[in-house]
């Protein structure tokens, strides 16, 4: 139970943030051995409605999608019906209803490890990024469009390269492999088991809103939070979460009991073990030392979510960036600030390097 003046040391600083970077509304969740210790939302859902956000509202997550995909992804390796050297694309492969281009002579090397890795060698975020090509495209014609148009530019493994396009195609495996859709298998697998069942696929317009969901607030010269195909992006950054949800997920993932978690121990470890190309990336996890995480951001959104070897745990999600997104960067550093303060809870070290000055842009 938090002291008074503790809780007046967490608003500060999370109004400071929000000051700082123009952020309408953040919500928090910590839990500490696996239970939730505090949650609190700070600011208005919406600054046209007003209403107090609170720590069941739900918010887009963006790129903090990509650690259960992950997650999901894991547990079809456990059950033998995936394995991470698997092929992607090819005869053999596992979408082996799409025919690369003869020209392209790397697609057929991808395995599930190296979309997992973000090194399939291309397929960048960047400005060519196909996520954000077609807006009205479905997954199908969207794969068929990139394999068509993009070809790879590096052997896969060589390179990392951040690829949102390569979690797309990491949810179609999952709706190959299972046959059922992304979302539901999700669902069943992990979010369930993790008592985070309020998570869904968001909406792509304001009249698609979601029960208790926020409204995103755009920043000057940054994208339109509803002028995005979100839906599309499921398994790459397409989940509404609350803060508790995600720390829910987090403590079934990492639990101190092995009975109470998704995945065996050894296979955490796996899913959390660097890439030979990049020390700081696992397979849907940034890893910063001991601590595993992952950060998001869309136009009007922030997200952070950090596991500590400690047994803390926290996750923050706001409904707003800046247009250059230092806002997640911003957030990661008022996080560690709140448990400076806490010292029953500080954690060892800071989750993030931003070794570009940002986490991730999804």
């Amino acid at each position: 139970m938090l002291q008074p003046a503790e809780r007046e040391a967490i608003s500060d600083v999370a109004y400071t943030y929000m000051a700082q970077y123009d952020i309408p509304g953040l919500s928090i969740a910590v839990a500490k051995d696996g239970e939730v210790v505090h949650a609190e939302g700070f600011g208005v859902v919406s600054r046209l409605l007003g209403a107090s956000v609170n720590s069941s509202h739900l918010f887009r997550i963006a790129s903090v999608g990509k650690p259960i995909t992950a997650v999901g992804i894991f547990a079809l390796v456990e059950q033998g019906r995936l394995s991470p050297t698997d092929r992607v694309f090819g005869e053999h492969g596992i979408l082996s209803e799409y025919q690369p281009p003869a020209s392209d002579q790397y697609v057929g090397e991808i395995t599930i490890n190296h979309l997992l890795t973000h090194t399939v060698g291309g397929w960048g975020n960047d400005q060519d990024d196909p996520m954000f090509a077609h807006r009205d495209m479905d997954h199908r014609h969207l794969i068929a469009w990139t394999l068509e148009n993009l070809p790879l530019l590096r052997q896969p493994g060589t390179r990392y390269a951040y690829s949102n396009f390569g979690y797309c195609l990491l949810g179609r495996i999952i709706e190959k492999v299972t046959g059922q859709s992304y979302a539901d298998y999700i669902h069943q697998s992990v979010l369930v088991p993790s008592q985070a069942q309020g998570m869904r696929i968001a909406g792509n317009a304001l009249q698609d809103r979601a029960d208790s969901e926020v409204v995103y607030h755009r920043q000057e010269g940054d994208g339109l939070p509803y002028g995005m195909n979100v839906a599309r992006m499921d398994s790459h950054g397409g989940w509404l979460a609350s803060p508790l949800d995600l720390v829910r997920f987090m403590k079934r993932v990492y639990a101190p009991a092995q009975g109470a978690a998704i995945l065996k121990s050894e296979t955490v470890s796996a899913m959390t073990t660097p890439s030979v190309v990049n020390p700081h990336y696992a397979r849907g996890w940034f890893v910063t030392g001991p601590n595993r995480w992952h950060s998001g951001s869309l136009p009007g959104t922030s997200s952070m979510m950090v596991q500590t070897p400690s047994g803390l745990c926290w996750a923050a999600l706001a409904n707003s960036r800046d247009r250059f997104s230092t806002s997640v960067d911003g957030l990661d550093k008022a996080l560690w600030m709140m448990f400076s303060k806490l010292k029953a809870w500080e954690a060892p070290t800071r989750a993030c390097t931003h070794e570009n000055g940002w986490c991730a842009r999804l």
